[in-house]
Protein backbone atom coordinates (compact mmCIF):
# COMPACT_ATOMS: atom_id res chain seq x y z
CA UNK A 1 0.00 0.00 0.00
CA UNK A 2 2.84 1.96 1.26
CA UNK A 3 4.23 2.31 -2.90
CA UNK A 4 0.78 2.81 -3.56
CA UNK A 5 0.31 5.77 -1.99
CA UNK A 6 4.48 6.78 -3.15
CA UNK A 7 3.32 6.41 -7.22
CA UNK A 8 -0.04 8.56 -6.63
CA UNK A 9 1.72 11.43 -5.14
CA UNK A 10 4.15 11.66 -7.79
CA UNK A 11 1.23 11.48 -10.43
CA UNK A 12 -0.07 14.74 -8.33
CA UNK A 13 3.03 16.81 -8.66
CA UNK A 14 3.67 15.90 -12.02
CA UNK A 15 -0.25 16.10 -13.42
CA UNK A 16 -0.29 19.08 -15.57
CA UNK A 17 -4.52 18.92 -16.51
CA UNK A 18 -4.76 22.33 -18.39
CA UNK A 19 -8.30 24.09 -18.80
CA UNK A 20 -8.56 23.21 -22.51
CA UNK A 21 -12.19 24.02 -22.69
CA UNK A 22 -14.20 27.20 -23.30
CA UNK A 23 -17.11 28.14 -21.63
CA UNK A 24 -18.10 31.16 -24.13
CA UNK A 25 -21.50 31.92 -22.21
CA UNK A 26 -20.19 32.65 -18.86
CA UNK A 27 -16.69 33.58 -20.45
CA UNK A 28 -14.03 31.50 -18.92
CA UNK A 29 -11.84 28.12 -19.29
CA UNK A 30 -12.49 24.78 -17.48
CA UNK A 31 -11.18 21.29 -17.88
CA UNK A 32 -13.50 18.06 -18.26
CA UNK A 33 -13.38 14.63 -17.05
CA UNK A 34 -12.15 13.71 -20.68
CA UNK A 35 -9.19 16.21 -20.21
CA UNK A 36 -8.37 14.77 -16.95
CA UNK A 37 -7.93 11.72 -18.05
CA UNK A 38 -6.22 12.30 -21.26
CA UNK A 39 -3.50 14.09 -19.40
CA UNK A 40 -2.74 11.33 -16.40
CA UNK A 41 -3.01 8.38 -18.93
CA UNK A 42 0.73 8.95 -19.92
CA UNK A 43 1.65 9.16 -15.63
CA UNK A 44 0.37 5.48 -14.91
CA UNK A 45 3.22 2.95 -16.10
CA UNK A 46 0.54 0.08 -15.21
CA UNK A 47 -1.45 1.73 -12.83
CA UNK A 48 -4.95 1.67 -13.75
CA UNK A 49 -7.49 4.03 -13.22
CA UNK A 50 -11.32 2.91 -12.87
CA UNK A 51 -14.30 5.36 -12.46
CA UNK A 52 -17.83 3.92 -11.56
CA UNK A 53 -21.56 5.63 -11.36
CA UNK A 54 -23.93 4.92 -8.38
CA UNK A 55 -27.67 6.70 -9.14
CA UNK A 56 -29.03 6.97 -5.50
CA UNK A 57 -32.74 8.53 -4.54
CA UNK A 58 -32.64 11.15 -1.60
CA UNK A 59 -36.03 12.33 -1.05
CA UNK A 60 -37.36 13.39 -4.72
CA UNK A 61 -34.65 13.97 -6.40
CA UNK A 62 -31.93 12.05 -8.04
CA UNK A 63 -28.09 11.71 -7.13
CA UNK A 64 -25.00 10.57 -9.12
CA UNK A 65 -22.15 9.48 -7.10
CA UNK A 66 -19.31 8.62 -8.90
CA UNK A 67 -15.98 6.72 -7.41
CA UNK A 68 -12.85 7.18 -9.03
CA UNK A 69 -10.18 4.29 -8.16
CA UNK A 70 -6.55 3.96 -8.79
CA UNK A 71 -5.05 0.52 -8.33
CA UNK A 72 -1.53 -1.26 -8.70
CA UNK A 73 -3.36 -4.89 -8.83
CA UNK A 74 -3.22 -5.96 -5.10
CA UNK A 75 -4.10 -2.55 -3.39
CA UNK A 76 -6.15 0.41 -4.61
CA UNK A 77 -7.07 3.91 -3.53
CA UNK A 78 -10.78 5.38 -3.69
CA UNK A 79 -12.32 8.77 -4.14
CA UNK A 80 -15.70 9.63 -4.48
CA UNK A 81 -18.05 12.58 -5.53
CA UNK A 82 -21.95 13.21 -5.69
CA UNK A 83 -23.78 15.60 -8.21
CA UNK A 84 -27.55 16.35 -8.37
CA UNK A 85 -29.68 15.68 -11.67
CA UNK A 86 -31.03 19.23 -12.72
CA UNK A 87 -35.24 18.16 -13.29
CA UNK A 88 -34.80 20.05 -16.12
CA UNK A 89 -32.41 20.97 -18.50
CA UNK A 90 -32.89 23.50 -21.76
CA UNK A 91 -32.46 21.12 -24.83
CA UNK A 92 -31.34 18.08 -22.76
CA UNK A 93 -33.64 14.88 -22.32
CA UNK A 94 -33.70 12.52 -19.21
CA UNK A 95 -30.98 10.49 -20.65
CA UNK A 96 -28.34 13.41 -21.34
CA UNK A 97 -29.46 15.18 -17.98
CA UNK A 98 -27.95 12.07 -15.95
CA UNK A 99 -24.66 11.83 -18.77
CA UNK A 100 -24.10 15.61 -18.17
CA UNK A 101 -24.74 14.73 -14.29
CA UNK A 102 -22.21 11.47 -14.30
CA UNK A 103 -19.47 13.88 -15.76
CA UNK A 104 -20.26 16.37 -13.83
CA UNK A 105 -19.55 14.09 -10.57
CA UNK A 106 -16.79 11.71 -11.89
CA UNK A 107 -14.56 15.02 -12.37
CA UNK A 108 -14.93 16.00 -9.23
CA UNK A 109 -14.30 12.23 -8.04
CA UNK A 110 -11.06 12.67 -10.17
CA UNK A 111 -10.26 16.06 -8.65
CA UNK A 112 -10.12 14.37 -5.14
CA UNK A 113 -8.15 11.21 -6.04
CA UNK A 114 -5.55 14.08 -7.91
CA UNK A 115 -5.44 16.79 -5.65
CA UNK A 116 -6.70 18.77 -8.54
CA UNK A 117 -8.53 21.80 -7.15
CA UNK A 118 -11.84 23.41 -8.95
CA UNK A 119 -12.81 25.80 -6.24
CA UNK A 120 -11.98 28.70 -8.54
CA UNK A 121 -13.34 27.09 -11.81
CA UNK A 122 -16.69 27.58 -13.02
CA UNK A 123 -18.14 23.77 -14.24
CA UNK A 124 -18.95 22.66 -17.52
CA UNK A 125 -22.42 22.32 -17.33
CA UNK A 126 -23.25 25.98 -17.32
CA UNK A 127 -24.17 25.75 -13.31
CA UNK A 128 -22.48 28.45 -11.23
CA UNK A 129 -24.79 26.83 -8.11
CA UNK A 130 -23.20 24.23 -7.54
CA UNK A 131 -21.97 25.26 -4.06
CA UNK A 132 -26.32 25.62 -3.49
CA UNK A 133 -26.62 22.16 -5.10
CA UNK A 134 -24.16 20.51 -2.58
CA UNK A 135 -26.15 22.50 0.41
CA UNK A 136 -29.19 21.15 -0.46
CA UNK A 137 -27.99 18.09 -0.48
CA UNK A 138 -26.89 18.36 2.83
CA UNK A 139 -30.08 19.89 4.11
CA UNK A 140 -32.34 16.75 2.51
CA UNK A 141 -29.62 13.90 4.37
CA UNK A 142 -30.47 15.93 7.52
CA UNK A 143 -33.67 16.10 6.96
CA UNK A 144 -34.44 12.42 6.34
CA UNK A 145 -31.71 11.20 9.30
CA UNK A 146 -32.86 13.90 11.70
CA UNK A 147 -34.65 11.18 14.24
CA UNK A 148 -30.66 9.21 13.89
CA UNK A 149 -28.79 12.54 14.59
CA UNK A 150 -30.59 13.65 17.50
CA UNK A 151 -30.17 10.14 19.14
CA UNK A 152 -26.58 10.73 18.44
CA UNK A 153 -26.05 14.20 19.55
CA UNK A 154 -28.32 13.83 22.83
CA UNK A 155 -26.24 10.02 23.71
CA UNK A 156 -22.91 12.02 23.26
CA UNK A 157 -24.29 14.45 25.38
CA UNK A 158 -25.12 12.41 27.85
CA UNK A 159 -21.29 10.57 27.71
CA UNK A 160 -23.54 7.36 26.34
CA UNK A 161 -20.84 6.18 23.64
CA UNK A 162 -22.94 3.32 23.14
CA UNK A 163 -26.46 4.04 21.78
CA UNK A 164 -24.48 6.89 20.18
CA UNK A 165 -21.97 4.64 18.03
CA UNK A 166 -24.88 1.90 17.45
CA UNK A 167 -26.78 4.61 16.09
CA UNK A 168 -24.20 5.93 13.53
CA UNK A 169 -23.07 2.53 12.42
CA UNK A 170 -26.60 1.43 11.37
CA UNK A 171 -26.64 3.83 9.06
CA UNK A 172 -25.15 2.89 5.45
CA UNK A 173 -21.73 4.29 4.57
CA UNK A 174 -23.74 6.57 1.96
CA UNK A 175 -25.87 8.14 4.73
CA UNK A 176 -22.76 8.54 6.96
CA UNK A 177 -21.21 10.57 4.02
CA UNK A 178 -23.84 12.50 3.22
CA UNK A 179 -23.98 14.09 6.73
CA UNK A 180 -20.31 14.01 7.97
CA UNK A 181 -19.64 17.43 6.42
CA UNK A 182 -17.77 19.91 8.86
CA UNK A 183 -20.15 22.59 11.06
CA UNK A 184 -19.02 25.58 9.68
CA UNK A 185 -20.10 23.97 6.13
CA UNK A 186 -23.61 23.31 7.67
CA UNK A 187 -22.97 19.82 9.11
CA UNK A 188 -25.14 18.42 11.90
CA UNK A 189 -22.34 17.63 14.56
CA UNK A 190 -19.61 19.99 16.51
CA UNK A 191 -16.52 19.83 16.48
CA UNK A 192 -16.36 18.24 19.14
CA UNK A 193 -19.09 15.79 18.67
CA UNK A 194 -16.91 15.24 15.22
CA UNK A 195 -13.90 14.67 17.54
CA UNK A 196 -15.44 11.97 19.71
CA UNK A 197 -16.77 10.13 16.94
CA UNK A 198 -13.22 9.69 15.83
CA UNK A 199 -11.75 7.58 18.47
CA UNK A 200 -11.56 4.57 19.38
CA UNK A 201 -13.51 4.24 21.99
CA UNK A 202 -16.64 5.50 20.25
CA UNK A 203 -15.98 2.33 17.65
CA UNK A 204 -15.61 0.04 20.21
CA UNK A 205 -18.93 1.29 22.04
CA UNK A 206 -21.05 -0.26 19.27
CA UNK A 207 -23.00 -3.10 20.63
CA UNK A 208 -21.63 -6.56 19.86
CA UNK A 209 -24.25 -8.34 17.76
Amino acid sequence: MKALNERLAKIQRDLNAPKSQRNNFGNYNYRSCEDILQAVKPLLDGLTVVINDDIQVIGDRVYVKATAVISDGEHEIKASAFARESLTKKGMDESQITGSTSSYARKYALNGLLLIDDNKDADSRDNRNAHKERQDALEEAKKKLAPTIKVIRESLAEGDLSTASEAWFELTDDEKQSIWVAPTKGGPFSTEERATMKTPEFRLAKPQE
